[in-house]
């Protein structure tokens, strides 16, 4: 019986847009019961992409409200689903994906039992097929590598993200202290990924992340830079987290620095150039890339333009200025979903998972349950 219900559970996560596959090994099975309790995971599949009141949720599960409440407000706390706490109203909840979602939310969960099971499973989340359309991050350049007069949009610089945001949150990033808890990884910040609005709400008030002001989350940004890492921010233009990653942990560029052409399936805006005639030879830039996409040529380098995402860290320690980002052609571009959901939306099309009739269906179901309980 127990057994069933994790795996309605992981039939459930892996309907979500981002998926959750099962694995010959059964790693799957093994996280979801280091996670959730027999009682969370017959209650988790109630939840939807709509964000709910507990008195829907409970009379969708069969259960009090009291009890309902009782649990998903435990759930949330322990990063398994979402929950808003809007001042002034009823706390919402709904279904998290485990990538981007469950996973980053265990920040205070981990050991290396967790690790291990994540590193194994992590990479059969990435389906190069399906990133290649709809990404869950995005690369964007270090701002001090984009020159005045490159065209560059609002959703394409850093800066310009955490600047619309009031409510932000800074967290240690989870891939950095997963490998530092199985002695691997680099020495690199573990302070600096970004999260805003609801996304930062959530992070504070579960002991996740801590609340900052515009210039410390500003000021990431130039640590970014000074220590070389790759920004990547959730894929919409209207950003709900903002990662700091190396290539040394993210899993993310991991994946990507396994394929052959990291540059094919990433969405990024632009590529690195390289002027030779003014290179000195230095070689900073290598050491810097984290998709080993510049590398040593007869006394100056050569820029891979299959390899390269457009990070601009090569760039903004070239003393020489040979080094700089150009756009790619607009037949290279993938384009950028307006905000979550509607990444959500088309990523679950992408993954067969998600038609328009489901999501009527959906929204349908949500509105009546709404009703009958408020008779």
């Amino acid at each position: 019986m127990t057994s069933d219900i994790y795996q309605k559970l992981a039939r459930h996560l892996d309907n979500l847009p981002a998926g959750y596959p099962s694995t010959e090994s059964g790693v799957e099975q093994r996280i979801l019961r280091r996670l959730f309790t027999p009682e969370q995971a017959e209650l988790a599949p109630h939840l939807s992409l709509l964000p709910e009141e507990a008195r829907v949720i409970a009379r969708r599960a069969k259960i009090s409200d009291e009890e309902a409440e009782r649990r998903l407000e435990e759930m949330s706390e322990k990063g398994l689903i979402f929950g808003y706490h809007a001042e002034g109203k009823s706390p919402r909840y709904q279904a998290s994906q485990y990538i981007v979602g469950i996973y980053e939310f265990q920040l205070n969960n981990l050991n290396p039992e967790f690790v291990e099971d994540s590193e194994e499973y992590i990479p059969s989340l990435m389906n190069h097929d399906i990133w290649k359309k709809v990404p869950q991050l995005r690369t964007i350049p270090i701002g001090e590598s984009i020159d005045v007069q490159l065209e560059v949009m609002g959703y394409e610089k850093a800066e310009e993200l955490v600047r619309v945001h009031k409510a932000i949150a800074v967290a240690p990033c989870i891939c950095r202290k997963s490998q530092r808890i199985i002695g691997q990884g680099c020495d690199k910040p573990l302070e600096v990924c970004l999260s805003f609005g609801d996304a930062a709400d959530f992070f504070q008030r579960n002991g996740l992340g801590r609340a900052i002001e515009q210039e410390e989350a500003l000021n990431i940004l130039n640590i970014a830079n000074e220590v070389g890492l790759v920004l990547q921010p959730s894929n919409s233009k209207e950003a709900t987290f903002l990662c700091c990653c190396c290539g040394d942990c993210c899993g993310v560029l991991q994946n990507l620095k396994r394929h052959p052409k990291p540059a094919s399936i990433v969405s990024s805006p632009f590529r690195a150039i390289l002027d030779p005639d003014i290179c000195d030879g230095c070689l900073d830039c290598t050491i810097r890339c984290q998709m080993e996409a510049v590398n040593p040529d007869n006394g100056t380098v050569a820029v891979d333009k299959d390899r390269c995402i457009g990070c601009g860290l090569c760039v903004t320690n070239c003393p020489s200025g040979a080094m700089t980002l150009m756009r790619k052609p607009e037949s290279e571009l993938v384009p950028v979903p307006e905000n979550w959901e509607d990444t959500s939306i088309r990523l679950g099309k992408a993954r067969g998972k998600l038609n328009t009739s489901n999501m009527v269906k959906m929204m349908l179901k949500s509105k009546v349950d709404r009703l009958l309980t408020s008779w």
